[in-house]
């Protein structure tokens, strides 16, 4: 597997570039509900969407699910705010690390980090929440999604409009599993440049919301090509860092493609911004950038160049150290954490076929039955049921069986540049990424009644009223 390729954010690297760049259309304001009596105005998010930017920088957008309100009424707007804390907001009594004025959003390479962040995080929590934080609707630990790409226009013919696809498919996936989404194209520390851009991004996003126990990193050209699927989080419960890899490969083989570091999970933790602090030291913004790249070369099998790329840098700091980090990370490969695109596109018609012939034969009447869009957790669980004895292989997906990928990785096809590393062909890219957004996109439709007309048309068609089952 070649390793992550996207450039997120910035200038494209020699060996592995190309990012994406998308600029965001423009802001999606909440509506304001205001409750009668003597109270002053509540702000109830209604809408999908808020901006949210604990820095003045513009282009930094998050996309919330919705939350629903039954009545406008003050009763209602009371009952509402009394599971989330009815002291939280500007008015919350009491100091939290947000008054201080030395702790700081940026990656600063050489000077010391946040330190007593879970006690900061947990005091904040007590001052805002101290009914308790809610979970999501499904009762799950907070998890903002964090993703994003560079801020000029794309290089590349259509890079624009295939990275709008790409964000689209992550807000379906967001929206339907109550996930927030932190979609950045500001560079939040210049000289972190390419791949290694996501650090400062990822760091920002846990100091913004501190109520969310994970942040999930997801590269621009990765696709959930399985909108069913839930992290399964009470797995990771005793680790702080979640990334797909092979334990022999980096712990054992030392490989520099032991792991792919373009989706990754880590925990709202000190460990964790202690642990983004020592790969940010091997970036480009370390005055020891040129030796680290030079160390990477000589330790880790399969490296050729010495450039200290964010990938190498993550399987050396797991390998080199592996009590302090290692101990902490879970090398996911028993599903499709992010699969490798090559091994996957030419078998999603296959695998809707299979998903098909399963729901046809099930006898559980709702998989057949029309149904509101927020129920879709519910009827994914159904559907998941229903395919598990009849569809071979993990939920997830994986290197064997039929069930869907989680996650499809391009991996070098650089959408946004253009032009995709010389093992791949502009056609194989552009059909492979064109077959999985649809196919993803064909999830997402059948809950308004359509489907594409075959897997690489951009025209839909009308779902018959008892689909599956009648053709």
């Amino acid at each position: 597997m070649a390793a992550s390729e996207t450039v997120p954010f910035g200038v494209s690297a020699a060996s592995k570039g190309g990012g994406g760049g998308l600029v965001v259309a423009g802001r999606v304001h909440d509506a304001l509900v205001f409750a009668s009596g003597v109270v002053a105005a509540v702000l109830v998010l209604l809408a999908t969407a808020s901006f949210m930017s604990p820095m003045p920088v513009t282009n930094l957008v998050a996309f919330r699910s919705p939350v629903s309100v039954a009545s406008t009424s003050a009763a209602s707007a009371k009952a509402l705010y009394a599971d989330v804390g009815v002291h939280g907001g500007p008015d919350a009594a009491g100091r939290t690390f947000y008054d201080d004025s030395r702790v700081s959003y940026a990656v600063e390479v050489g000077r010391r980090g946040i330190t007593g962040w879970d006690a900061k995080r947990a005091a904040w929590m007590r001052l805002r929440y101290p009914r308790g934080l809610n979970a999501t609707a499904a009762g799950r630990e907070r998890v903002v999604m964090v993703s994003g790409s560079q801020a000029p226009p794309c290089r590349g013919v259509g890079g624009d409009h295939l990275l709008l696809r790409f964000l689209k498919n992550k807000l379906d996936y967001c929206r339907l599993h109550g996930v927030e989404l932190l979609y950045n194209n500001a560079l939040l520390q210049p000289r972190m440049l390419a791949y290694w851009a996501k650090i400062p991004a990822v760091r920002a996003a846990m100091l913004a919301h501190p109520d969310a126990e994970w942040v999930w990193w997801v590269d621009a050209d990765a696709v959930f090509t399985d909108m069913d699927f839930s992290l399964p989080l009470e797995k990771y419960k005793d680790h702080n860092l979640v990334v797909y890899g092979w334990n022999k490969e980096v712990y054992g083989e030392r490989s520099w493609v032991g792991l792919n570091a373009g989706v990754f999970l880590i925990r709202n933790c000190q460990w964790s911004l202690d642990f983004m602090d020592a790969w940010a030291r091997m970036g480009p913004a370390s005055p020891e950038y040129a030796r680290w790249g030079n160390v990477l070369r000589d330790t880790l099998q399969g490296k050729s160049d010495n450039e200290s790329d964010d990938q190498s840098a993550l399987v050396y700091l797991l390998s080199e150290h592996e009590e302090k980090w290692g101990s902490k990370a879970y090398l996911e490969k028993g599903y499709f954490f992010q699969g490798y695109w090559v091994e996957v596109v030419d078998r999603l018609d296959d695998i809707a076929a299979r998903y098909e012939a399963a729901e046809r034969r099930s006898s559980a009447a709702p998989l057949r039955r029309r149904h509101a869009e927020r129920e879709h957790e519910r009827y994914a669980a159904a559907r998941n049921a229903a395919v598990r004895d009849a569809v071979p292989g993990p939920a997830g997906g994986g290197q064997s069986g039929w069930r869907r990928p989680f996650v499809t990785h391009f991996t070098g096809c650089q959408p946004c540049g253009g032009e995709p590393n010389k093992i791949y062909s502009k056609k194989s890219c552009a059909d492979g990424m064109n077959r999985a957004l649809n196919f993803a996109d064909d999830q997402v439709l059948r809950n308004y009644g359509f489907r594409h007309k075959d897997p690489l048309s951009d025209e839909v068609r009308p779902l018959p009223f008892d689909y599956p089952a009648a053709r």
